[in-house]
């Protein structure tokens, strides 16, 4: 039996890793390494954040990503956009140097079991493990609009569906949104020479500017701090203090996890939008059915004034939404029996561990418990130190008794009936 099995090898996934063997944990590592990176985004995709803050995590912050650059020949420096392409050889490198061999099978179900919990793989193997750590990225919590929903994958997919982009060469596509993936999909899209167009809730655009100068004056230092997660006293204390954040109301917390850091655009992609790509604001689609071989949407505006137009493929780069009832992975009994928060994520404690004992949470299922940092890959240098401190104690403490309770008995902290999602 393993002291920890962690399911998923991305940034989290592998940071995690990394300090759990630095700790000697026994321990297996399952997944795709870098999925999302390798798989669910398109050639010719950049990182959004400065490549000082998409480090991965080691105990000993010798692994770094400008570390990896060097050794490449290639530059790592601010102010200039890493390609989605290196970060992912970036991870795949530190999975090497870090990480026990990681087993690359998808796992297929999690369930509580004597002592600990039995994961079963892909391919109908049983595993055991004493603590389990679930860092599986975003894929599982994809968001489409309800009323794209109806529409097969011909004619209506999400942005994390395309790790290429041809065939939509020469073709006519709506992008549903207006953050950096809806924007960079369509520049991508454009750039090949399809028609494409952007319709988004808001009346205008938001861009993130350049960003400053690493070397500041204290002065502006002290005014407005720089973060992983951008400029200003707020954004600071999000990425250089999420254990402070959970200390917060829980409405107060999954509210701002909802709303912080909200959707815009990179700076360097609004020059490939604007003047390329057509631009339909302050419209909502309402209804969609198909029309031929395409697509036709109903939209309203802000006051609620009707329109209609016709596309061939709809991309919604409409986001994810981390809830309890989408860890379809999970038996349905440790399912049933996370707690959750008004948003329907699962409650998780000081050290990232669920209401179900042993069972650990990583990555953007956890936003509205330790905040917006756990939406980027700067959040995984706190999650994993943090959480690999909640796993070593639970080990000392050993497995909960009724690990798993009974139906009437699963209630949250509040007293009401745990949450699956609304």
């Amino acid at each position: 039996m393993y002291d920890l099995l962690v399911v998923g090898a991305g940034p989290y996934g592998l940071s995690i890793a990394s300090h759990a063997a630095a700790a000697g944990l026994s321990l297996r590592v399952l997944g795709r390494p870098m999925a999302s990176w390798r798989d669910h985004m398109p050639r010719g995709m950049f990182l959004k954040s400065e490549p000082w803050a998409s480090d991965l995590s080691d105990p000993a912050g010798r692994l770094r990503l400008d570390a990896y650059c060097a050794g490449q020949g290639v530059t790592a420096r601010h102010g200039e956009p890493i390609p989605v392409e290196t970060f992912a050889s970036y991870g795949l490198w530190f999975a090497r140097t870090a990480v026990p061999a990681v087993d690359e099978r998808m796992v297929s179900r999690v369930e509580a079991c004597p002592g600990g919990f039995e994961v079963v793989t892909e391919d109908g193997e049983i595993l055991h493990a004493r603590t389990v750590a679930l860092a599986v990225g975003v894929m599982p919590f994809v968001e489409v609009p309800a009323a794209l929903r109806g529409l097969g994958p011909a004619y209506v997919s999400h942005s994390s569906h395309h790790a290429d982009l041809d065939r939509f060469r020469g073709g006519d596509v709506t992008v549903i949104g207006g953050g950096q993936a809806a924007l960079e999909t369509a520049a991508l899209l454009a750039e090949q020479g399809t028609r494409v167009r952007v319709l988004a809730r808001a009346e205008r655009l938001n861009w993130n500017g350049l960003p400053p100068a690493l070397e500041r004056s204290w002065w502006e230092s002290a005014r407005s701090p720089l973060s992983g997660l951008g400029r200003g006293w707020r954004n600071w204390c999000y990425a250089e203090r999420p254990g402070l954040f959970r200390s917060l109301p829980e409405t107060t917390r999954t509210r701002v996890a909802a709303t912080a850091l909200g959707p815009a655009g990179a700076w360097w992609v609004r020059d490939r939008v604007e003047g390329s790509v057509e631009l339909l604001l302050g419209r909502e689609v309402v209804a969609a059915c198909t029309s031929g071989d395409g697509v036709r949407l109903e939209t309203a505006g802000r006051a609620g004034e009707p329109g209609v137009l016709e596309t061939g493929h709809v991309i919604a780069a409409t986001g994810f939404r981390a809830t309890c009832d989408r860890l379809a992975l999970l038996s349905g009994d440790v399912r049933g029996s996370l707690a959750a928060l008004p948003d329907g994520s699962p409650r998780v404690g000081r050290d990232f561990e669920s209401s179900v004992p042993g069972l650990f949470m990583a990555g953007l299922v956890t936003a509205s418990g330790f905040g917006p940092a756990m939406r980027f890959v700067y959040g995984s240098s706190f999650t994993a130190s943090t959480l690999v401190r909640g796993v070593r104690r639970r080990l000392r403490e050993g497995p909960a008794r009724g690990r798993i309770p009974a139906p009437g008995d699963r209630r949250n902290g509040r007293g009401a009936p745990a949450a699956a999602g609304r």
